[in-house]
C-alpha cells in the first residue's frame, strides 16, 4: 500500500504480525533455549576456572625453600645410617637400629619426613 501523496509505503500492520507460523515459534523457543544453556555453562565454566586460581593462591600448604634448608634430624639411640638415596623429589635413608632395618623418606624441598618403613623377620 502506496500513500497517494507521496509514493511511501505504510507501516506494518500488527495484526500480520500475529499470524506467525507455529513452527517459527517453536524454532525461536528452542534456540532461546539454548541460549540459557549456553549462558549457563560459559558461566560454571568462568566459576570453575576462578575457583581453581583462588585455591591454588590460597591454599596453605607451604612453598619450597629458595635456598638449601639446613636441618638436623633425630635418630633412634643406636641408630646408624647404612645408605641414603635421592630419586624424584624425595630422599630415603636406610637406618641401621638396634639390628633391625628401617628406610625413611624426606621431602627433597622442605626435609620434612614423608614415611617410615620398617622391617622385621618372620618367627
Amino acid at each position: 500500500m502506496t500513500y497517494p501523496s507521496s509514493g511511501a509505503k505504510a507501516p506494518p500492520d500488527p495484526a500480520q504480525d500475529a499470524a506467525v507460523d507455529p513452527a517459527q515459534l517453536r524454532f525461536i523457543a528452542r534456540m532461546r533455549w539454548m541460549m540459557v544453556i549456553s549462558g549457563a555453562t560459559t558461566v560454571l565454566a568462568v566459576v570453575a576456572i576462578l575457583g581453581v586460581i583462588g585455591y591454588r593462591l590460597l591454599r596453605h600448604e607451604g612453598s619450597a625453600p629458595s635456598r638449601p634448608t639446613d636441618m638436623t634430624a633425630l635418630l633412634p639411640k643406636g641408630a646408624k645410617v647404612v645408605a641414603t638415596s635421592v630419586s624424584g623429589d624425595r630422599i630415603a635413608v636406610v637406618l641401621d637400629v638396634n639390628g633391625r632395618v628401617e628406610v625413611r623418606t624426606y621431602d627433597l624441598d622442605t626435609l620434612r619426613p614423608t614415611g617410615t618403613l620398617k622391617f622385621a623377620t618372620e618367627p
